[in-house]
């Protein structure tokens, strides 16, 4: 995935910039293409910040995934508070970068909330990411990590 990302870089929860090439490295990569005034975004959002949080954060070692954040939000501020109000300590990609479009052109994303799940290659594992951790929780990510082709004993 930071091969789709190369040349560009990320932004933390905290506004830092990051280089996608050390924080996506071997990594699934979640797609996460959302805004603050949308209802159903703002109803899923949670879901995914637990879901991060007991991947990432409470496991050890942690899963090698990673949510990058693709802004539909109106304006910089309403980005930044979304992220602030509701976000895990995941992604995102600065609001003015074009290559939002590119993206979503390239994904078809054609309604939001929507989760992408990729591999390293940027190739789609599932763009049904979403309805995958509604109804299956935390164990769709073993099928994730296996669509990956990342070899690292995971369980969840």
């Amino acid at each position: 995935m930071a091969d789709v990302f190369v040349g560009r870089v990320l932004v933390n929860k905290d506004g830092e910039t990051v280089e996608p090439e050390e924080v996506l490295q071997n990594k699934v990569v979640g797609l996460y293409f959302s805004a603050g005034w949308c209802s159903p975004c703002r109803d899923f959002t949670p879901r995914l910040c637990d879901f991060y949080t007991e991947l990432v954060e409470e496991t050890h070692p942690p899963a090698p995934f990673e949510i990058v954040f693709i802004s539909s939000d109106r304006s910089p501020e309403e980005m930044v508070d979304y992220m602030h109000d509701m976000h895990g300590e995941w992604l995102a990609l600065p609001f003015h970068d074009p290559f939002k479009h590119d993206l979503k052109k390239r994904y078809n994303i054609t309604a939001i909330p929507k989760l992408v799940v990729v591999k390293q290659t940027g190739e789609v594992i599932t763009d049904k990411g979403r309805k995958q951790i509604r109804e299956k929780g935390l164990s769709c990510f073993q099928n994730w990590l296996e669509g990956a082709d990342i070899f690292q004993n995971f369980s969840s």
